[in-house]
């Protein structure tokens, strides 16, 4: 893990699924600006250990328990993109009352709807299993970028992904699609906000906050996934202003 800056709160930037710490470097200089910023790479991803068996949420929320202990800061913001999205939600009810709020970044579309059930994540999985590097290219190109991206951007994401170790990501993958949300919002209180591209699945905010009363979301139309990255100059002021909401206690 890194840490920039200082102020409070401290703002933990947690990367989804098969990325990295670095996904968020377009968004270190505003934030660091105005306060402590702490990246990490979950166990399995990036420059962190690769041993890890046990890829479930729990596990990746303990990686971020064990950072913020090292932060003296009082209070604190989680951000996370994708799959980092449930597991701050876990991190928070670990953590307890430092943390101020939780922001999501493209992630939490699916609270209250069931859990994916085998068969449909075999059918999802099963290509993975086979050519993990050749599927991974087709899934990112087909699922998680805009027909108009750029092409180059889209190639580097892939290739990131491709090169994760298929059993860290199959096992990841699982984990985050047998997620259940309902264990965990119930010992959510603070607020929780959602930026999130209108890309395929729409927010249904409406649904959601019968599950979670403090969701609210804020759409950022004609991105991708990766909307810290493609669109930072639209999506930074977005965050800026979600952080600076739940600055207080």
């Amino acid at each position: 893990y890194q840490v920039y800056g200082h102020g409070e709160p401290a703002v933990v930037l947690v990367h989804g699924w098969l990325n990295n710490a670095n996904y968020w470097n377009a968004q270190l200089d505003d934030l660091k600006a105005r306060y402590t910023v702490a990246t990490l790479n979950l166990a399995g991803h990036g420059a962190s250990d690769k041993s890890r068996t046990d890829c479930s949420i729990a596990n990746y929320a303990q990686d971020i328990v064990a950072v913020v202990q090292r932060i003296p800061n009082k209070r604190l913001v989680l951000v996370g993109h994708a799959m980092g999205a449930p597991i701050v939600l876990e991190a928070a009810r670990r953590i307890g009352v430092r943390v101020t709020g939780i922001i999501a970044v493209d992630a939490l579309k699916s609270i209250g709807l069931p859990p994916m059930s085998k068969p449909p994540f075999e059918e999802l999985v099963q290509p993975f299993r086979a050519h993990f590097i050749g599927h991974m290219h087709e899934f990112v190109a087909q699922y998680l970028f805009t027909q108009d991206a750029n092409p180059a951007f889209v190639r580097k994401v892939a290739d990131d992904m491709a090169r994760a170790s298929p059993e860290v990501g199959i096992a990841s993958l699982e984990a985050l699609y047998r997620y259940d949300f309902g264990a965990v919002l119930p010992g959510i209180k603070v607020p929780i906000i959602a930026i999130n591209s209108d890309l395929h699945m729409p927010t249904d905010e409406a649904r959601i906050k019968k599950s979670a009363p403090t969701f609210r979301t804020i759409v950022v139309p004609g991105s991708g996934h990766f909307l810290m990255m493609e669109v930072p100059q639209r999506f930074n002021p977005l965050l800026l202003q979600a952080i600076e909401s739940l600055a207080k206690p």
